[in-house]
């Protein structure tokens, strides 16, 4: 990705997750960071994702999980990135993650991990090192 270009985020709610409200407040704080933000609404399947990622041309999957699912779904979602030949986007997880998870998730492929209670300013400031 060139830095004149505008980041790309997909910030996206998978599974039964129902709480969207920290979801729709950081997509707005990245749109007016500068970056191009979708959001997919809730209750979205891992396909889904992986089709609106590859659709929108995004830079960024920002995953906001709060049923504690995390580890799981972060594990299928890379490893489907990883079969669609998705290695250039860079997958990013916020919500409720214990900090003990911080880890596991970067192990396995986790660019970036914003637990609850992150602020605006960090989470702008992550997303625009990934690329660095």
């Amino acid at each position: 990705m060139e830095t004149k270009n505008k980041l790309r985020v997909l910030i996206a709610k998978p599974g039964l997750d129902g709480h969207d409200k920290g979801a729709k407040i950081v997509a707005l704080a990245l749109r007016d960071a500068g970056m191009e933000v979708i959001y997919s609404g809730l209750h979205q399947t891992l396909d889904q994702i992986i089709q609106a990622a590859t659709q929108e041309a995004v830079d960024v999957i920002g995953l906001s999980i709060m049923s504690g699912a995390h580890l799981p779904i972060s594990e299928k979602l890379i490893a489907m990135m990883k079969e669609q030949g998705l290695d250039d986007i860079r997958l990013t997880v916020g919500g409720v993650i214990p900090y003990q998870d911080i880890p596991a998730l970067k192990e396995m492929g986790v660019a970036a991990v914003f637990p609850g209670g992150t602020s605006f300013e960090d989470i702008i400031d992550g997303m625009n090192n990934l690329f660095e």
